[in-house]
Formats: structure tokens, C-alpha cells, sequence
């Protein structure tokens, strides 16, 4: 909205307050600065507040506002005296202002730093975090304008405001005063406040997606009068679908006396329905939805599926387009999965919806699928169906502009009937949520991950985020430290799935395997060693070995504490004619689940050739498989729970998941371990038990016709349950580093650094100012002397003292020492002359060159230690040995900041020149102790001082005792906005 001419210039309207937010029962609302066009809005939703409210509010009977009261709410000047205002669908329903006080407690202006904050919600709203989420955005507000204390009088039968300050997580103090609470709260956040802002945020994003999956009632929006069309496919997949609840068609050209279109009740329009729908799934064109939408909002709808095309992906019209659907469905408290959507599904027993255009439902399963791609969630269905494996929900969401990834990791974390998550990406909206969520759920469940358009240079159309200027290998890098298992293809993705969804995790990783074809047991080992895995050598069972052999050997493999997983490799046998005989398969399938139910609980996957039996044989029921309607106790071990009918240490009979498709049996999935550990593919905590029709996708053998796939999805295995190990424990910033590091001082320094005007661009540091910069965190950067001329040099190394060096310093020349621009040990005067004479002969003028002269240091080895600061990644730590490994190869390992102790040390061991470091070809080891310190140094600079956008310390040589930095680049700017610490605010693109 815009400011009137009533309010000064200079406090304009701050248009950046504006945010739409998720309230605790998944609705949306939006909360914006007041202005004076809102008298009658104001004064109309303080009639709509009770009596015993409005006492609460004034301490007194107060039954309306007057005159001037509407006046003095209405008029802010956005610094001493500012307003915010909740609404839905354009009309309050909450206030907060806050007023600024001096030490009397009465009005002031800057530089007093402490407020007096009252808030008022409308009754019916109450209990829907309405106030907490005013809190946090009226407090941003506050701590922007200067003020670090709210002062707040509350009556104590007020409960339920004395909770909203409690709860809060910020410092408080609290006393009994004239027969009123008055409390005072600190504003600087606090680690209990990030983290009460961000558990509320994680219940009431998923509880906004709960709404979408399970909804009592669907309204079909654009449901065609005759068979065909996208509308009339939908509504047709919803019913076929089984859905539990309500169904309506609805369509404006329906004629009056249309009933019922395939059954279900037709009308009009929503609003005609005259019963409560919760989703309604919108398939009009374009220029349509906007009615659609209204009709939906103005109506109770608490959720659309917008599949209707010709939004962002048709260009800059489009776009605002889509951005207007965004802000019209949030305005009545809608999210919206599309548009561009291909729908979503929920195979629950107690929902079974299927609001796609997919003709079948896959069949219940533990895993969950979201994708960006219609095309892609159709092949991974595909895929999935073929190899027996179901699914607990599918979403596939088209453009995303509301609900996105991040919102079903948020939903999937607490899901208890979701055991993996599988996530096909083309963009990343919010990065930094995005690690800080697949962190978070991946140390309950596995989160797997493709990225489409990796290397494309731009985003797919209709995707609007933030720009990100980091490689993509940088963004595998922190996905793999956030513990998400990415993948590079659809089909890595389905088959790490299915090992995560069946299987336990591996203690380690040392791999049995054993067939009956020697050749395949080979290529099997030698894909373990290109995967990182440990093979044992491969045990032949020869080709007349028969299903028991393969029983008898998997037992035990499995029951051999030197092995950590068995890959069972097999071929048809060959008959005495000399035919392969494939029809055993489905007795080679029983006599492996035999084996697997009856041994110690550990990975099996099986690589087959041509065993069309093996392929029938999918998910048939095992006799000891735990019967349907009943659910294993959980696990206290880092093995999955078993059946309390299954012998302690023994596991459930499995079937096996195959290529070629399944007939599955019906048991129910075992409870998930609540190991942090190590537990399997299943999240913590009990889960509901689940109907006899769910597939018990736990204990499942997945198969698979190629060992490299097999070999694949296993390694990625190994190293999550490595990563689940680690995390249990997690690193930590050692305390010892606070006594040598200025945070106080440092910040003065960039603040003059930077100046009163700074370049929104920044300003690269001079060598000087980045060694002073970086000695107020402990960083000691060799002073370079300037030697413009050969007397300039020889007066340097005189200060210096020899041996010294002599460099370049231009940027075409900088650490390029194979172009001659670095001369070492210069041992003498003569020695340094002689050197500078040839340098600048071979290279061009001192002027150009820009030389220095530098003390030798320690022989060691080079390294090069970088931090930025990327817009929508945030800032990123980087290592690598200087030179060709990292700048030819690429070998440079990266960690988000700030890094822990842990991190430090993965970083250095993580590249794969990491042995040069720790004694290679019998070399003494490198300090790798001093070279971690240094970047938890670095690391807590950038953390501490977002104005230190750039810091690159190259070279960097690790001796055998100390290490020494010799050069030093260090960029400043203002920061960068932080979205992922302000209040709660969805995504506005």
C-alpha cells in the first residue's frame, strides 16, 4: 500500500515490512505496516472483538474507539510509532503497535532504545499463533529502527499474552506492578528464540501441507460436460482413487438441471456447494483462475492445486501473472501447489487421494516423492510401479510459486508413515532453509536428491529465486555436508531409494559377495573399489550351485562380523541340454528370503541377469512375514524393529524388488528405530499402524540388473549411515579460540574501513589493511614489502632478513611461479639484484610487475583457504592444495560457515590430494592441526562480520610444525540481506 500525503516523506512507507506468513493451523495471513486509508478497516474489526478482549487491550471498559483513537492508530511515522496489522482476505484480524518510551516511560524519539508494544486479536483467530507471529515481525521492526527493549503491561488473567512473551525465547525480566504484569523483554535474538521461531515454523508449514494431502472434501474446479479434458481426468482419478472423503464437480457453464457429473454432486460454482471443501483443484485456463480463485477464497477453501498452464513459463506476462494468483490465494489464507501443476497423491488408507492427472495410484509405500517436473514424476511413478515399491505421497508441483520443497521436508521430517524422501529439483527458491531443513530430516530419515539444470546457467522457466553464483559442485558439496544424499539421475535416485526404504543401514563398509558366476562377482568387487566400499573377495558358488547354496551362503555372509552388507549376484543356470533354465528365479527368491529373515539384520541387494523367474518372484509373502494389521515393537538397537513372533536378532522375511515389476503381500512396515544412528531408512518415533493394504516395504530386496547400479545405491548408503554416526555427535567451535579473536575491535575496524557512504559493490582490502584485519582473529599474514626498484628490494630483504623471495604481484602474474614471477631463497644481496634483473627482463617493468620481497618461510606443503559470501547460499568455506589440484582439477572440498571442529578436519581430508598432507611416499606429515585452526579462524571471521564478503589466504604452506600464510585478499561490502534470520515470512518472488 502507499503512503498518503499526510505522511512525511522522510518516513515513507516501508513496503519491506510487508510478509505473508504460515499461522499454526497451516493458513496464511499477511501482516503489513498500518496506514491512514485503514479507519474503517480498524474500527470495523475492533467491533468484531469481545468485550472481555478489549478489557485486556485498555485495562478498562472500552466498548469503541473514538474518534481520535482511530486517528492515533491509524497515524504512524514508521520510527517512533509504527503499526502492524494481520489480514485476510484485506480485512484485520490482529493489531500490535509499539510506541517509543524514555526512562519515564514517556513518548520519545531516538536515541531511546526501549518501547512500549500492545497487541489485540480478534477473538475467532485467537489460538492460531496469530500474536507470536506479530511478535516476532513487530520486534524485526523495532530492532530495525533502534530500539533493543519492549516494556509491556499486561493483566494477569491475561494467560494467553502472558504466554505469547514467555514462550517467546527472548530474555525477560517480570514483575507484579499496580495490579498489572509489566514485562520487559530483551530483543536480540537469542538461540532459544531462533529455535522457538523455527519449531513453529516447521508445525505450521507442515500442517499447511497436511491440509493439502488429507483433505475431507475436494472440489474439482473446470470438471468438463463432456468425457475428456483436464478437469474431467482429474475428477475421474479422484474417484477411482478410492478418496474417503467428499468429492464436488464444479463448472460455470453447467447447465441448472446437471445434478451429478460421474456420480458426484455437479455445481456451479463453489460458493453453491453450501458445505465446507478443503482443496479444491483448479483446471480452468488461465484468464479463469482468477475467478476460480475468489470463488474458492470467499468461500473457505483452505488449499488449491492450480494445473492450469500459462503462467511463468510463458514469459515476463506470465510471471505476473503467476505472481498475482500467489497474492490472491494468500490474501484468503490459500497456499497453492502449481501452477503448471501435474497434482498430488496420498495413497493413506484413511485418505487414498489422487488429485493428478495420473490414470492409476501407486500403491501404498513408505517412500515420498516430490517433483518439479510433471514429465519426471510420471517416469519415477513409472519406475516405481515396475519394481513392486509404493509410495506415501507424490507432489508434483509445476512452477512452485507457494509451496515448495522446503514445505514437504518441513511435512515429511514428522511424517511418520514416510520413511525416505525423494526430491527431483531444478531450483532452489531458499538455499540456506533448504540445508537447514534436509539437515534436520535427514538425521531422522534419508533425503534424496537430483538436481535438474545443473549447468544450464539459468533457471527453468517459471522458477524465480535468488541468483547463486557457486558451482554446482559446490552445491553437491553442502548437500553432502547437510547429509543429503544427491544423486546425478533419476534412476540413482529410484535405486538408492528403494535400498534406504528396504534395508537397514550398513555398520561399515565391507561388502560380501557371492553368486554363481564368477565374471559378475568380479565386475561387482571392482565397482566396490571404484565406489569406495571395502569387497571381500567374491565367493563363486559355481553355476551348479542351486537355490540352497545361495540360502546356506547368504546366511552366512550375513551372520560374518567382518561383513557390514551382501551383494548376491546371479544368473540363470544352465541345464543339462545346455539351455538357461530362467523359471527358478522364483525359487532362488524364496531360499534369499529365507536367508535373509533368519540372519543378523544387514543390507542385501541383488544383481541378476536374465532371471525372468526371479522377476515373478517379486514380494511374494513369506510365511514368516508379520501378519497384516499388526506392528512390530520398535528397536532400541541400530537394527530395525523385528516382529516380537521373529527370534531376537533375526529379521523379517523379504521380498524382493525387482526391474520388471511385483505382486506384493500385505504385512505391515516395522516400526522406525528411534536409534540417531544407523537405524535403517526409517525415521524415529512409533507410527500409527497402518491398514492391511499397505505394502511392507521394510525387509524388501531390492534387485537390480546391473552390479554398478547395485554397487551405486549401496556406497550412498554406507556414506549416509557414516553421516548419521557423525551427526549423533555433532562438532562444535572450540571456546579457546574467544581469547584470541577481537570481535569488538574487528567490527570497528570494517565500519571505518568501509566508510560512512560505502559502495554497494565493497572495496578490495590493501595488503596492509588485510593483515590487520585478519590479525584481530589470530591470522598472522608475512609481510611483503614493496620493492619497486632493485634498492627498494635490497633495503626490504635488509629489514627481512635472508634468505628471502621475490615476487610479482600483478594479476596476471600472481602465484603463477611456473611463468617465473616468484624467485625462492634468495640467499644474499647479489643473489636478490641478479633475481630482479631477470625478472623484470623476462616479464616486463617493475611497474608492471609490481614486485615484493618476502622472508622464506618453512618448507611445506601449499595450500590455499578461501571463504565467501554467496546471495542465496550463504558463505561458503573452501579448501585446497594450491596450484593444479585445485585450479586444473577442480579438487577443492567446501563447507558451509560457520564450520565446526568436525567440519574442519572433513574439509582438509575430503579432497583427494587430502594424502599429501598426511605423509605421502613417506614425506613427513603436515601440521593438519595448525591448517584446522586456521579455518575455524576464517570460518568464525566471515560468521562473526557479514561485511567480509571475500577472504582468499593463498598460499597457505603447512610445515611439519606451524604454518605460514603468505599471501592475503580480503573484500568488503554491506551485507547481504539474511532471509533466514529475520521473522517468518513466506517467499515473495
Amino acid at each position: 500500500m502507499e503512503p498518503t500525503p499526510e505522511q512525511s516523506p522522510h518516513h515513507a512507507y516501508p513496503d519491506h515490512w510487508e510478509a505473508d506468513v504460515v499461522l499454526r493451523d497451516g493458513g496464511t495471513a499477511r501482516i503489513r505496516p498500518i496506514t491512514t486509508d485503514d479507519a474503517e478497516r480498524l474500527v470495523s474489526f475492533y467491533e468484531q472483538v469481545s468485550d472481555e478482549s478489549k478489557y485486556y487491550r485498555f485495562f478498562a471498559p472500552y466498548p469503541r474507539l473514538s474518534a481520535r483513537d482511530v486517528h492515533r492508530f491509524t497515524h504512524h511515522d514508521y520510527v517512533d510509532r509504527v503499526g502492524l496489522a494481520v489480514t485476510i482476505g484485506g480485512e484485520f484480524i490482529a493489531t500490535v503497535r509499539f510506541d517509543r518510551i524514555n526512562d519515564q516511560g514517556r513518548p520519545a524519539s531516538a536515541p531511546a532504545d526501549e518501547a512500549e508494544v500492545a497487541f489485540l486479536v480478534q477473538d475467532a483467530h485467537q489460538g492460531r499463533g496469530v500474536a507470536s507471529a506479530l511478535l516476532e515481525h513487530i520486534a524485526a521492526v523495532a530492532r530495525e529502527r533502534g530500539i533493543r527493549r519492549f516494556a509491556a503491561e499486561v493483566l494477569p488473567a491475561n494467560n494467553k499474552m502472558i504466554k505469547v512473551f514467555r514462550d517467546a525465547g527472548f530474555t525477560q525480566q517480570r514483575s507484579f506492578e499496580d495490579g498489572s504484569v509489566h514485562l520487559t523483554l530483551d530483543l536480540e535474538p537469542t538461540a532459544e528464540s531462533l529455535a522457538v521461531q523455527r519449531a513453529r515454523e516447521q508445525r505450521a508449514e507442515a500442517r499447511s501441507v497436511q491440509r493439502l494431502l488429507a483433505p475431507g472434501s475436494v472440489a474439482v474446479v473446470g470438471v468438463g460436460r463432456a468425457p475428456g479434458g483436464v478437469g474431467r481426468t482429474v475428477l475421474r482419478n479422484l474417484l477411482g482413487s478410492g478418496f474417503t472423503g467428499r468429492a464436488y464437480a464444479v463448472n460455470t457453464s453447467f447447465p441448472e438441471e446437471t445434478e451429478t457429473v460421474e456420480g458426484v454432486p455437479a455445481h456451479r460454482s463453489v460458493g453453491g456447494i453450501g458445505e465446507q471443501v478443503d482443496l479444491a483443484v483448479v483446471a480452468v485456463p488461465a484468464d479463469r483462475v482468477p475467478e476460480a480463485v475468489a470463488d474458492c477464497g470467499e468461500h473457505g477453501v483452505q488449499g488449491l492445486v492450480v494445473l492450469s498452464a500459462g503462467y511463468a513459463e510463458r514469459g515476463a506476462e506470465g510471471r505476473e501473472r503467476q505472481r498475482e494468483l500467489v497474492r490472491q490465494a494468500r490474501s484468503y489464507g490459500m497456499r497453492i501447489i502449481g501452477p503448471n501443476a501435474f497434482g498430488i497423491i496420498n495413497t493413506s488408507d484413511t485418505v487414498r487421494l489422487n488429485a493428478s492427472l495420473a490414470p492409476e495410484s501407486p500403491k501404498a509405500g513408505r517412500i515420498g516423492l516430490f517433483t518439479q517436473s510433471g514429465a519426471i514424476g510420471i517416469a519415477v511413478l513409472s519406475g516405481l510401479h515396475r519394481r513392486g515399491a509404493g509410495l506415501s505421497a507424490f507432489i508434483s508441483a509445476g512452477n512452485r510459486a507457494d509451496v515448495s520443497g522446503n514445505d514437504f521436508l518441513q511435512y515429511w521430517f514428522e511424517d511418520q508413515g514416510t520413511d525416505v524422501a525423494l526430491l527431483y529439483l531444478e531450483s532452489l527458491g531458499n538455499p540456506r532453509k533448504f540445508t537447514r531443513l534436509a539437515r534436520r530430516t535427514a538425521a531422522v530419515k534419508p533425503v534424496v536428491v537430483v538436481k535438474g539444470a545443473r549447468h544450464s546457467g539459468a533457471n527453468p522457466p517459471g522458477h524465480a529465486v535468488p541468483v547463486s553464483r557457486i558451482p554446482d559442485a559446490t552445491v553437491s558439496a553442502l548437500m553432502r555436508q547437510a547429509g543429503v544424499i544427491r544423486v546425478d539421475t533419476v534412476t540413482e535416485m529410484v535405486d538408492v531409494g528403494l535400498l534406504l526404504a528396504g534395508q537397514p543401514l550398513p555398520d561399515g563398509p565391507r561388502v560380501a559377495i557371492l553368486g554363481n558366476s564368477e565374471s559378475l562377482g568380479l565386475l561387482t568387487y571392482d565397482a566396490c573399489l571404484a565406489e569406495g566400499l571395502r569387497p571381500r573377495p567374491p565367493r563363486d558358488l559355481t553355476t551348479a550351485a542351486g537355490p540352497g547354496d545361495f540360502r546356506d551362503a547368504l546366511a552366512e555372509a550375513l551372520a560374518d562380523r567382518k561383513c557390514d552388507a551382501v551383494i548376491v549376484t546371479a544368473i540363470p543356470w544352465v541345464g543339462e541340454n545346455g539351455e538357461a533354465e530362467t523359471g527358478d528365479g522364483e525359487v532362488l527368491a524364496a531360499a534369499l528370503r529365507e536367508a535373509a529373515a533368519t540372519g543378523p539384520a544387514k543390507p542385501v541387494a541383488v544383481v541378476h541377469v536374465e532371471m525372468g523367474g526371479l522377476a515373478q518372484a517379486l514380494a511374494v509373502a513369506a510365511s514368516t512375514a508379520t501378519p497384516p494389521g499388526t506392528r512390530p515393537a520398535a528397536s532400541t538397537a541400530t537394527r530395525p524393529a523385528t516382529s516380537t513372533a521373529t527370534p531376537p536378532g533375526t529379521r523379517p522375511a523379504a521380498p524382493i524388488a525387482t526391474e520388471q515389476g511385483a505382486r506384493s503381500a500385505d504385512p505391515e512396515p516395522p516400526a522406525p528405530s528411534p536409534a540417531p544412528a544407523a537405524s535403517g531408512g526409517r525415521s524415529e518415533g512409533t507410527a500409527p499402524a497402518a491398514p492391511p493394504e499397505e505394502v511392507d516395504a521394510a525387509g524388501r530386496i531390492p534387485a537390480y540388473p546391473a552390479a554398478e547400479r547395485a554397487v551405486r545405491a549401496l556406497a550412498e548408503a554406507v556414506k549416509y549411515a557414516q553421516w548419521r554416526r557423525q551427526a549423533a555427535v555433532p562438532g562444535r567451535v572450540p571456546e579457546f579460540l574467544d581469547d584470541t579473536i577481537d570481535e569488538h575491535g574487528t567490527a570497528g575496524l570494517i565500519e571505518t574501513l568501509l566508510g560512512p557512504d560505502p559502495d554497494p559493490r565493497g572495496r578490495p582490502l590493501t595488503h596492509d589493511e588485510a593483515r590487520e584485519l585478519l590479525a584481530r582473529y589470530g591470522v598472522a599474514v608475512r609481510p611483503a614489502l614493496p620493492a619497486p626498484d632493485p634498492e627498494a628490494a635490497v633495503a626490504a630483504a635488509g629489514t627481512l632478513g635472508y634468505p628471502v623471495a621475490l615476487k610479482t604481484t600483478a594479476p596476471h602474474l600472481r602465484h603463477r611461479a611456473d611463468l617465473g614471477g616468484v624467485r625462492l631463497d634468495l640467499a644474499n644481496e647479489n643473489a636478490l639484484r641478479r633475481a630482479y634483473a631477470e625478472l623484470t627482463d623476462l616479464l616486463g617493468s617493475p611497474a608492471e610487475l609490481r614486485p615484493v620481497v618476502q622472508a622464506m618461510a618453512p618448507r611445506g606443503v601449499d595450500t590455499v583457504v578461501r571463504a565467501s559470501i554467496d546471495a542465496a547460499a550463504g558463505a561458503v568455506l573452501s579448501f585446497g592444495l594450491a596450484g593444479a589440484p585445485s585450479e586444473l582439477l577442480g579438487d577443492t572440498a567446501h563447507r558451509l560457515v560457520p564450520a565446526t571442529d568436525r567440519d574442519a578436519a572433513e574439509l582438509i581430508r575430503s579432497i583427494r590430494a587430502a594424502p599429501v598432507l598426511f605423509g605421502w611416499r613417506g614425506a613427513a606429515p603436515a601440521d593438519t592441526a595448525a591448517l584446522e585452526e586456521l579455518l575455524l579462524r576464517v570460518s568464525r571471521l566471515v560468521d562473526d562480520h557479514p561485511e567480509v564478503v571475500s577472504v582468499t589466504l593463498e598460499p597457505v604452506v603447512v610445515a611439519t610444525q606451524g604454518l605460514t600464510v603468505l599471501g592475503a585478499s580480503v573484500r568488503l561490502a554491506p551485507p547481504p540481506a539474511r532471509s533466514d534470520l529475520g521473522p517468518r515470512r513466506l517467499p515473495s518472488y
